[in-house]
């Protein structure tokens, strides 16, 4: 099984510095939607990690979440593709949680319900807590310069071996027709 975890704000959708809190705040980012459906078509499960401390921060309940991720599941379907799970961190930053990016809780649980070696996992990110996640699991990280991408590549201290890509759709073409 090759699978592909996804950060989603960033990568998928347009970030929002006030937080995604409703449908309509939900956006795609040009070409990914596109790109996932292209990577379903190949062959990728695809599986999205985020953290949404918009819940522990009580600017929104999972029950919007879920509405956020409707909407994203059926822009997905409609170029094709298919998100086979969606794992979410719900708490605040200060809560000590293990699954809360860039501690990699989230990452070895998609690994473990998905029964797949997370060595052999990707994971797209735009800020350097998802590199991290995905790094400390032993998986292997790749940044876009969407959404923070820019200002983390910049940053530097990246995980070693970290891939850089514009966008999905870039990092997208690069593992259907480059990785291992």
């Amino acid at each position: 099984m090759k699978l592909l975890i996804l950060d989603r704000d960033g990568v998928i959708n347009e970030d929002s510095p006030d937080y995604i809190k409703s449908p309509e705040e939900w956006l795609p980012i040009a070409g990914s939607l596109n790109a996932i459906g292209e990577l379903t078509r190949a062959g990728w499960t695809l599986v999205v990690a985020t953290n949404q401390s918009a819940i522990g921060r009580g600017m929104i309940d999972v029950a919007t979440l879920n509405q956020i991720h409707s909407k994203m599941h059926k822009a997905v379907h409609h170029m094709g593709g298919h998100l086979d799970a969606v794992f979410f961190c719900p708490h605040a930053p200060d809560s000590g949680c293990t699954c809360r990016k860039p501690a990699p809780g989230l990452i070895l649980d998609i690994a473990k319900r998905f029964r797949v070696d997370v060595k052999d996992c990707y994971m797209v990110g735009d800020s350097l807590r998802d590199l991290q996640a995905i790094a400390t699991a032993g998986g292997r990280a790749i940044l876009v310069r969407t959404g923070n991408g820019m200002k983390t590549e910049v940053r530097g201290n990246l995980p070693n071996g970290t891939l850089i890509f514009d966008d999905l759709a870039a990092a997208a073409n690069w593992l259907m027709y480059s990785a291992d």
